[in-house]
């Protein structure tokens, strides 16, 4: 093993993705937890997933000759914020009310299979209401903050929306065991087929909004 690899094994999984561009998407390939779950090293993080370490690093590796993404850790905080709002927030208020239409359908439909994800849709509910209420104290509170450099001075609300993310990733969580990790019965139907398509975007769009503001933002905010 490489002094670089033994290197990467040893940093956090939240420093890798801020670090080496395009590090997220190896992570949600590997369904390795890079926001909420951030803190843990690399190698603690496959040992816990019970994943051989040497595919995961080789893509890793890979990444270093790639061109380079947005860097968002050199970027100005505000167009950062609003990067977050365009593409997260808006997004997510579009999102869940169609998934959770779908999912009221599926269980309607086939609520009598043993694969039905009953509950789904009252659990995207729950995430919907409680994402909503998290944006809009992000948009009316934190952000405005942000956008004023008083990142100094926001250490309280920041840590309000950080146990709020970890909600969230609980209750991304509670939606991979109703689904199957997201994966349909082979005998689905079209909207079930794209219900799980879309939760998994909507996974992965959670998982990098909470990245940028936990990983990116907040550190930035509070060290300015």
């Amino acid at each position: 093993m490489t002094t670089s690899t033994q290197s990467l094994l040893q940093t956090s999984l939240g420093e890798i993705a801020t670090q080496l561009a395009g590090a997220t998407r190896v992570f949600r390939q590997y369904k390795l937890d890079f926001c909420c779950g951030g803190g843990i090293s690399l190698e603690e993080a496959l040992q816990r997933k019970q994943l051989d370490a040497e595919p995961v690093l080789k893509q890793l590796e890979a990444l270093k000759d790639e061109s380079p993404e947005q860097d968002w850790t050199t970027r100005p905080i505000p167009e950062l914020v609003n990067y977050i709002y365009n593409h997260f927030h808006l997004v997510h208020r579009e999102q869940l009310p169609e998934l959770r239409r779908m999912a009221r359908r599926v269980e309607t439909v086939h609520g009598d299979k043993s694969d039905c994800p009953l509950g789904l849709a009252d659990q995207l509910e729950i995430l919907e209401n409680e994402l909503e209420s998290h944006m809009q104290k992000e948009e009316s509170i934190l952000f405005p903050m942000l956008q004023q450099g008083a990142g100094a001075h926001a250490g309280g609300p920041i840590q309000v929306m950080m146990h709020e993310h970890n909600d969230h990733g609980e209750a991304l969580q509670r939606l991979v065991e109703l689904t199957n990790d997201m994966t349909p019965p082979a005998d689905a139907c079209n909207t079930w087929r794209a219900l799980y398509l879309g939760l998994d975007q909507l996974r992965n769009d959670l998982m990098e909004h909470i990245h940028l503001e936990n990983n990116v933002l907040f550190r930035r905010a509070l060290a300015a």
